[in-house]
């Protein structure tokens, strides 16, 4: 039986960050700028890549991604089910290190990007931060919160 080879030669600069893939999906293979790959048939990989193992849309075991908490409620409706915890994940850290003059300026900069939308009432929006994670004590009272807040 003939052996199946497939070979690249990546001729781009070095330094460049240019990406050589071949092959299909499952049997691709990255070269670095100035390498040369060879390809040679082994085992069968499913659709995630692997080699003889089921395909499972789950995170990776270990990644310490467990969400047992409810969803930030003002998530954007155009960020897509893979980044809502990246997004709610991104408020929560936050909330958690930043004074409150710098996590209105923050929260802006997300409406702007259409990470989250905000609330028009600045109480609902405080509550949710507080339940993310935001203190409520000295400096982070709701009055002062009302000064710095922005929803656009």
């Amino acid at each position: 039986m003939e052996e199946d080879k497939r070979s690249v030669v990546n001729h781009f600069e070095t330094g460049s960050n240019c990406q050589v893939f071949n092959g299909n999906i499952t049997g691709c293979v990255f070269a670095m700028p100035g390498s040369t790959v060879t390809q040679q048939a082994g085992q069968p990989m499913d659709s995630c890549g692997v080699e003889n193992q089921p395909c499972t849309n789950e995170p990776p075991a270990g990644d310490g991604q467990e969400h047992d908490e409810e969803l930030f409620h003002f998530i954007h409706p155009l960020v897509d089910s893979a980044h809502e915890w990246q997004v709610h994940d991104e408020v929560k850290r936050l909330v958690r290190r930043q004074g409150l003059q710098d996590i209105c300026l923050y929260l802006v900069q997300m409406v702007k990007e259409k990470k989250i939308l905000l609330p028009p009432m600045p109480s609902v929006a405080y509550a949710e931060l507080v339940r993310m994670g935001m203190p409520s004590g000295e400096g982070f009272s709701e009055s002062t919160f009302r000064k710095y807040y922005s929803n656009k």
